[in-house]
């Protein structure tokens, strides 16, 4: 597609996203209790209606299955009543965070009477879109009403009756609240989640989670900023000082613990000085977890039966297969890394203090772990509460996503009078006194 593709909004979407605009400026002049009930609200709507939403992703799954659709997105699609309990447990967590908003960054005085203050301040309105997550319906609208924003959610066409019965149970639980139901939409059609990329100047933020041709496409086609990653292409280093036992653990969690994942590993890299003990090892485990491994050479050598090819190098599986290349150094690994990696998450197994502190200076991605797994990557497991994704960006906010995440600052300024003249002039001068927080 190119940009001429992206419709331009129709009046009826024009006027939803203005609804949730005007929703998100009177949300983010509410005080920190009133957020805190709406969430606390919001859960209770969700365990209202927690069997309409089971029975809404059952049949979302039953249809995926007659389109055969692919097993990662099955995985990601599936909510049962234990993913389900625990988002709702979710939201009540989010609740508990500290409040973002309202929070004095800066407090300097420019002279007698003249004070600056830099102070946290919501977004405004965030527009989500992202696929087979119904899970991600809960903790986006917990996270956007925690932190005083607006929200615009478009899932997956194969989770449309999963994402509905959850964002028609959490505007059930606003409706009890002091927080406006209509700031959280769902948009519902292809046509809808095109023309969002349009709706500059009511979205300040649109935050993409799904493949790398979905966020691709995204950052190609919007003047609203993108925060986002488009790959999850994680490795982990063995390196030559490796305990083994404890690295083939980490390596076994990183990869099958949850595959579908994009902070699961999709390289795994060896240090040539333990491979010929580590990796006939690894291949034995990762076979009986049922692990396709694709190797180069040397892997091969060490067991590994499948060939890899350069574009394995690149590829993020989301499935149970794993690039396996063995290097002749702690410096070879980070060469690949820096060559393939997506900035994501990338980790070490040593006991080389030295090295370790190395990988963690010289890897440039938003997660760098030593002695334990990717899976890590995760706005609940930080203690975030919840994630609305992860940025591989440079610039903040990097990693998991919470509430941080989703506030600015502005600048206040109160004078007695005070006139820029006087001080052009020399009658004043400046004092920039640090005031107390």
């Amino acid at each position: 597609m190119n940009p001429a593709t992206v419709p331009d909004p129709s009046p009826e979407l024009l006027q939803r996203a203005a609804a949730v605009r005007r929703s998100a400026m009177a949300l983010a002049q509410r005080s920190d209790g009133e957020r805190q009930a709406a969430l606390q609200a919001m859960a209770d709507g969700l365990e209202a209606c927690r069997e309409a939403i089971l029975a809404a992703n059952r049949a979302d799954l039953e249809a995926a299955a007659a389109d055969g659709l692919a097993p990662a997105l099955v995985a990601r699609l599936k909510l049962d009543g234990t993913k389900l309990d625990g988002a709702i447990e979710g939201v009540r967590q989010v609740a508990a965070l500290d409040d973002p908003v309202g929070r004095r960054q800066l407090h300097t005085e420019l002279d007698q009477g003249l004070e600056l203050e830099r102070i946290s301040v919501p977004l405004g309105v965030v527009g989500v879109i992202f696929e087979a997550r119904p899970d991600a319906v809960m903790q986006i609208a917990a996270l956007a009403i925690r932190s005083g924003n607006g929200a615009i959610l478009k899932g997956g066409r194969e989770a449309s009756r999963s994402c509905a019965a959850i964002i028609e149970a959490l505007r059930a639980g606003l409706a009890g609240s002091a927080v406006a139901p209509s700031a959280l939409e769902l948009l519902t059609s292809r046509e809808e989640s095109l023309a969002l990329l349009k709706l500059d100047g009511l979205v300040d933020l649109i935050i993409p989670r799904g493949s790398n041709a979905l966020v691709r496409f995204i950052q190609d086609n919007t003047r609203i900023p993108v925060l986002g990653h488009a790959d999850g292409i994680c490795h982990l280093y063995v390196d030559a000082a490796a305990d083994c036992d404890q690295a083939l653990r980490v390596a076994l969690d990183a990869k099958t613990q949850y595959p579908a994942a994009c902070n699961a590993i999709e390289t795994l890299l060896v240090h040539e000085g333990v491979a010929p003990l580590f990796l006939p090892r690894a291949v034995q485990a990762f076979a009986a977890a049922a692990v396709e491994l694709r190797g180069d050479a040397a892997a091969m050598a060490l067991g590994v039966s499948h060939a890899a090819s350069e574009d394995d190098w690149r590829t993020e599986y989301s499935d149970l297969i794993l690039a396996v290349r063995v290097v002749p150094s702690l410096d070879a690994a980070l060469e690949h890394i820096a060559t393939y990696g997506s900035r994501h998450t990338d980790a070490i197994c040593t006991t080389d203090a030295e090295a370790a502190e190395r990988f963690l200076a010289a890897v440039d991605s938003a997660g760098v772990y030593v002695n334990c797994s990717t899976r890590f990557a995760d706005g609940f497991r930080y203690g975030f509460g919840a994630e609305v994704g992860i940025s591989t960006q440079t610039l903040p906010p990097r990693g998991p996503v919470g509430l941080e995440g989703l506030v600015t600052y502005r600048y206040h300024l109160r004078g007695e009078g005070h006139i820029a003249a006087d001080y052009a002039s020399g009658r004043r001068r400046f004092s920039h006194r640090s005031l107390p927080l």
